[in-house]
Formats: structure tokens, sequence, C-alpha cells
């Protein structure tokens, strides 16, 4: 509505101060125009509307001329440039021995739905005899809705004079296929044989190929084509005067941004992307200096390299990649159905391990560098033990643990791994042995009894021996890729970055207004008020999705321990008021225990990997105090209180690291208190999955108790309702919505920070405590002493460590 008052009062402005003219300056400008400016493509980039530079996506140069004086003269021409939001332009015009050339520089800023832009034109040469003056223009473009384009367009020149005119668009199938366009313009005075209006059409019947006609008020008519190779393009526009006899030609060329064509579709496959895994991989990225994988964007290019037609196969290199078991496999789920189209895979190893060759193993052939090594060591799940080292230190430890498998502060309590424990995570242990087994074997064709005994009798791998035992396919380094490539295909193929890919160069001029939106939304790491997921702001951001009328789903992507409850709780509420609105799809990663499960069982769907963690409902809480490390240290404390109760907390506070210790253990009373603060947690948690996941409570409380649980398993006893990874969450969203089969986008929170800082943060005895997962771990667990947590073992965090946080 607010965009509606605000064209009626410009479209008002330009009516009222319209003054009389011998001619449409509109009209003298767009004597180059194929259609009105917002029917097709780009328009004349600025030069007649500039708010459609806001649309522009990338570079684009166009050069057009007339045939008037003969076909070789170019004594007519125009030379209209233009990046994203920026626009030159330059209109040559000759007549017996008089010339001018009118010149334009425009700018444009405003959303898809919405633009504005300002350009000032000024000439030189006989301008006089052109009647050419400096001029402003201001320009405005709404597109509501993918059927509709209104521009409109004020000129105003240095001699006083003015006009308005408004440019009307309709797409009856909402796509580039059929534009029907109109034009009008608003001066006062004209005289009669000035054109006041235009109307037309513009059919693109296929990809790149475009008929226009249009049709002015004084009966005069174009008939033109334009024709489109991709990164060019040429056309050619018939005039016809009044009484329908021909009366000259435009032709133009056009390089620049890619566009449509009509090659793509019959192009035989010619090439490889290359994907590149060196590194961690992060859920988002800094927005400067940062040039780190991505797990949504590779799900992206894998995606874009099925659909492109000029590509026949993915190259990628896994050498120095750091990437947790559950993203590979969610990877390795992308290059299989990628593979089902026909085209090929070919992946490059050089020192990988059981996760990393199970991924590589979806490939069709398998590159090995020949100092490479391959280790299928099998799965091991195992934690370290602090009570002794406690002991001697000095801190006393109190488990308050009342749930058979909630093991989270075993850690402190014992020097081994309790029965429950053991059996717990001795079934994902067994999960993860048997997937991986089930995967390389299927791709690799090698039988059961063969892996076991690859896995079990020889183990580690050198290049050599691998090849024999048929897990890779042939040797060599990464350089030499392309002829291994040659070898498959029986001919030489390209090689083309990700970047490059058609998904990612569309013009977008196929689309109008301001597409729908997905938000994936992140919770990584602790579950804390101001560290890991941060509570605070996280809640706020799902409220945002929650009132945003443009986002019509959310997909919750969910890494986390667990943690606080409360910081849970704020989080897991601000979702279920989202999924009132809109669909809740949660996508659980690596982990999502305990905490990490509260905050997903509101989910409309919740989606997990056969590898995540999930589950953990249960309450634990620890409490840790001085027993002799103060005195070591030397140090003493003294206090005054009122209240009996008032010095639990009061201890020595840890110089530079923060953390304070208190100076006693609980006593008798206190511990009741917290064990029936902790059992009441407990209970509100088994009743809200139960409510949340339409589960009897019973039932909840038998696979609860704080017990963990693989994804396979989670999908068995009801706790995830899909096996599957972020990009199975983004389709069961997209399909909630009621987009399926139609043009949506993709939009992630938190907004990622700018730059990475954390160069100048200061270490302490050598330790970057901000980017140790283990030590940030166990500040949160001391400065939550006491607090029921809804919390994983401290020793998960190496397990999981590249997926604890958004940001590195």
């Amino acid at each position: 509505m607010k965009t509606f008052r605000i064209f009626l009062l410009l479209l008002s402005i330009f009516i009222i101060s319209a003054e009389a003219q011998d001619h449409s300056f509109y009209y003298k400008q767009n004597k180059f125009g194929l259609t009105s400016p917002g029917a097709m493509r780009y328009g004349l980039y600025g030069y007649d509307n500039p708010a459609i530079l806001n649309t522009l996506k990338q570079f684009d140069l166009m050069y057009l001329w007339s045939d008037e004086g003969g076909i070789g003269r170019f004594k007519n021409w125009g030379l209209f440039t233009a990046v994203p939001h920026l626009g030159f332009s330059a209109v040559h015009s000759s007549q017996s021995i008089y010339s001018v050339t009118d010149f334009k520089l425009s700018a444009a800023i405003g959303s898809p739905g919405f633009s504005l832009g300002f350009g000032y034109g000024w000439s030189s040469g006989d301008k006089d005899i052109f009647n050419s003056a400096g001029i402003f223009t201001l320009g405005t473009l709404i597109r509501p809705v993918k059927y509709l384009s209104v521009g409109l367009i004020g000129n105003l020149s240095a001699d006083q004079f003015s006009e308005g005119a408004v440019d009307l668009a309709v797409r009856p199938f909402g796509n580039e296929l059929v534009s029907l366009f109109g034009d009008y313009v608003f001066q006062k005075d004209l005289p009669e044989e000035a054109v006041n209006w235009s109307a037309g059409a513009a059919v693109e019947p296929i990809p790149g190929i475009r008929f226009i006609g249009r049709y002015f008020e004084n009966k005069a008519f174009n008939i033109g084509i334009q024709f489109s190779f991709g990164h060019a393009s040429i056309s050619s526009e018939m005039q016809y005067d009044k009484d329908a006899k021909h009366s000259g030609n435009i032709y133009g060329i056009r390089i620049g941004g890619y566009d449509r064509n009509p090659f793509h579709e019959i192009i035989n496959k010619a090439n490889y992307t290359k994907i590149n895994l060196l590194g961690d991989m992060k859920y988002q990225r800094y927005r400067l200096f940062d040039n780190s994988n991505t797990l949504l964007e590779l799900i992206k290019q894998i995606d874009a390299a099925k659909e492109d037609n000029t590509i026949a196969g993915i190259a990628i290199n896994t050498s120095g990649m750091n990437i947790n078991k559950e993203m590979l496999w969610e990877l390795r789920k992308k290059l299989m159905e990628f593979k089902k189209t026909g085209k090929h895979v070919v992946i490059f190893v050089d020192r990988v391990n059981i996760d990393g060759y199970q991924f590589a193993s979806a490939a069709n052939k398998i590159v090995m560098d020949p100092f490479g090594q391959i280790a299928l060591e099998g799965f091991l799940f195992g934690r370290q033990y602090y009570k002794g080292t406690l002991e001697k230190m000095g801190v006393g430890f109190t488990e308050l643990r009342y749930f058979k498998y909630k093991s989270a502060e075993e850690t402190f309590s014992r020097d081994n791994m309790s029965r429950p424990d053991s059996i717990q995570w001795e079934d994902i242990v067994k999960n993860e042995y048997t997937l991986a087994k089930n995967e390389i074997c299927s791709s690799r064709n090698i039988s059961g009894d063969k892996f076991n005994m690859l896995v079990d009798s020889v183990t580690l791998f050198t290049a050599q021996s691998a090849l024999e035992n048929h897990l890779v396919d042939t040797i060599g380094r990464w350089d030499k890729v392309e002829e291994i490539i040659r070898e498959l295909e029986g001919k030489s193929e390209g090689m083309v970055s990700p970047n490059s890919l058609a998904e990612f160069n569309l013009p977008g001029d196929n689309y109008w207004g301001k597409k729908p939106e997905i938000a994936v939304v992140y919770a990584i790491g602790v579950c804390a008020m101001d560290a890991g997921i941060k509570a605070r702001s996280l809640s706020k951001d799902i409220e945002y999705v929650a009132n945003d009328p443009d986002i019509k789903a959310m997909v919750f992507r969910v890494d986390s321990p667990g943690g606080d409850a409360m910081a849970s709780d704020i989080v897991a509420e601000a979702l279920r008021k989202c999924k009132e609105k809109k669909p809740v799809i949660v996508s659980q990663g690596y982990v999502a225990g305990s905490g990490g499960y509260w905050i997903s069982m509101y989910g409309d769907t919740i989606v997990a990997a056969p590898n995540t963690i999930t589950g953990s409902i249960g309450v634990i809480a620890g409490w840790y105090y001085n027993k002799g490390l103060k005195e070591k240290l030397g140090v003493s404390t003294d206090y005054v209180k009122q209240g009996e109760h008032a010095d639990l907390t009061f201890g020595m506070r840890i110089p530079f690291i923060g953390i304070s210790l208190p100076d006693r253990d609980l006593t008798t009373y206190e511990k009741n208190k917290a064990e029936k603060i902790i059992k009441g947690y407990y209970k509100e948690f088994v009743e809200n999955v139960s409510a949340g996941r339409k589960l009897p409570y019973s039932y909840v409380d038998s696979i609860g108790q704080g017990r963990v649980w693989s994804g396979t398993a989670g999908l068995k006893n009801k706790l995830v309702d899909v096996i599957g990874g972020l990009s199975e969450a983004v389709k069961i969203a997209v399909d909630k919505a009621g987009l399926k089969g139609k043009g949506y986008n993709i939009v992630q929170f938190p907004v990622p920070p700018l730059i990475n800082f954390s160069f100048l943060t200061p270490k302490f005895f050598g330790i970057d405590t901000n980017s140790n997962a283990f030590i940030e771990h166990l500040k949160f667990r001391l400065n939550n002493n006491l607090n029921p947590l809804f919390m994983l073992p401290v020793d998960y965090m190496d397990y999981y460590s590249s997926s604890l946080s958004v940001m590195p």
C-alpha cells in the first residue's frame, strides 16, 4: 500500500508539471527500444527508466544502430552499458551536416518489488538543431507480483520542459513466454502528430529467441527479433510508418552477462565442474575475506551441475578436507542423486579415514595419490575421565544424576564408562559401521565378508594395495585428473568452476518481483543465551521469520549437544509460535541431542541423517567446588553473609579464565532441592515431547531417560520422521509451503558477521580459548554450576567439533 501511494504521488506530480513540447522526449529516447522499458530484459539499461538498473545481475553492453542513410553509414547509433545499479548511455544522431550525442548517467536502488532510479543526461554537438538539452530523469519500477510490471518515468529538462510516462507490462503465464505491454505519455498540449502511446507484445517461445511487435498511436509499427547465444545477442527491428511502408531497420549487438539461449538445451555435455573440499565446512561464512565451503552452497552446486546440460560430471578434490561424517553423508547422497542422471563423479583422495573413504565411494572413479593412504579403521567412541585429575587438582565434584542413560557428567564423576553409557554408544557405533559397510559395499561392489576382512585384517592401504583390493580405480595426482576424465568419457572434457554453472548466471528476468522465500535458520553449538546458539538473538530471528509474509516456511537446522534449559526453552517456544503461522521443518545435523532435541521437538517434520545423534531426553547437573585447589594456590577467602545459603556460589575466581570455584559442596537440603528441580524439568521435557510428537508420555519416558539414538534408530522409535539431510528438509518445506514447481529463494539466519576478528583475541599460555571447543565447553559447564542441563558428554566435542559453530 505504501508503494502504491508513492506511485500515485509521483504520477500526479508528473501529470501536473507536464508542459508543452513539439515532441515526446520519452519516445525520442526510446527510439532504439524494442519494447517499453519494463517489458523485456533490462530495457535500455537505464537510459529509458533508470529504476530498471536495480534488476540487472551482471555487466552488459549493447550497441544499436539505424540503417538510416545506408547500412554501413552508422550515422545514428546508441551505446548502452551497465553494471548492477549503475548505467551509462550515449546516443548519436546525424542529419545532413549536423549531429548531436546525448549522454546519460543513471543509478538505481531498491528491492525486487520496488526500485527507484535517477538519471542525468547532457548533450554535445548541434544541440539547438536537435532540440537537445540537459535532462533529469526520475524513474520507479513496481513489480508487486510476477504477472505485473509498472514503470513511472519523469523527464525534466533544463529549459523547464517536463513530461511523465507510465509503462505497463503483463505476463499472463508469470514468466518470459509472453509479455504484453503498453505505455502512455503525459504532456500538455502535444501537437496532433505527436505520439502519446504505444502497445505491443514480446514472445519468447524458445529460450533466448524473442519476437517483438509494437504499435504506435500514429499507426506506425515495428517488428523485431532478438537471438541470444548466451553471453552475446543479436537483434533486428523493422520499422514501418503510418502507411505501412518500410521506413528503416535497427540492428543490435549485445555482449556481457549470460542470457538464456536455445543452444543450452541441446548442447552436448562437454564440461566437468571442479569442487575443492580443502579445509573445514561451515554452515555460513563471513561476508568478507572468507572463501570457506558451506554445506548449503555445495548442495546447490551439485544440484546446479545436475540440471546443467553442459556438465558431464563433477571432479572433487578431498585433499585436506576436514568435514564431519554427517555432512559427508549428506554430500554423498547428493552425489548419488547426481549420478542417476547418467553423469559421472570422479573423486581424488590422498589421506582419508573410513569416513572420507565412505564419501569417496560414491564416485564412478576414485583417483588416489601415489603416496596416499586409506585407513579403514572402523568406528569407536571413547571418553576421557577426569575424576582423578580433579582430585589431584583439589577440585571436588558432585554428580546430580537421576536418569539411567544421562551420562553427561560421567567424565568428571567416574574413571570408566558405566554400563548404560556403554550400551547406548555401542548401538551408535554399530549403526555407523553398518552404514559405512552398506554404502561402500554397494558402490564398490565388495562383499560384506571382504569388507570385514579389509577392516579387521588389513586396515591401512597404500595406493598400490588399495588398487589391488579395488578400493580405488587408478593412481595419480590431482593435476592428472583431467587425463583420467578423458579416459572415462572417451573424449577431452573442459573443466569449469561451479560459479560458471548456468543456474548461477541466468539473468533473472524470467521472474518479476520478489520471489517467495524459504528461511534456513541455524542453531549451532551449545544451548546458551549469548554463546553457541545465542538463544537471546536466535529467538528474535525466529520471530522475524514468523512475521515476515514473504517467508513461506522455515527450515531449522540444529547441530547442538544441548546445554542451558532456559536457553533451550526460549528457542523452542519461539519455534512453537512460528509453527502456528507457517511450516517449520527441523533438519538435524551431526548432533541434536538433549537440549538439541528440546529445540527440535515442535517441528512439523523432523529430518535426520542416519548417523545423526539425536534424542537424549533427559536432564542432569553437576557441582564443582574447592577441595584443596585454593589452598594449593595460596588463595584465601572470607565473607560475611545474611541468609542460610548466601555462600552457595561464593569462592575463588580463577584469574584470566573467568571461572568461579565455590568454596564448599552442597548440603543435603540443597541436593534434595536440586533433585526436585531436575526431576521436574525431566517431567516437563517428556510432556513437551509427548505433545510435540503426539506420543504417549509412558512411551517417551521409555525411550528417554537420557538415552542417545542414531538417526536410523530415531526413525524407528518415532523421534524423527524422515531420513535425509538439509536438502530433503528444504524440499519438504517447499512442498508444505505450496511452492513445489514454483520459483523461490532461500534466505539464511542469523545474518553472518562481516569479518572475522578472532585474530585479535589474546591467548592465555598459548591457548586460544575462543577457538578451542573443549575449553569453551568446560567454561560453559563451570559457568553453569548446578544449573540443570539438557547436555551431552563433554567428550562428544571432539567427536563432532567441525560442526560446532556457524562461524569458526
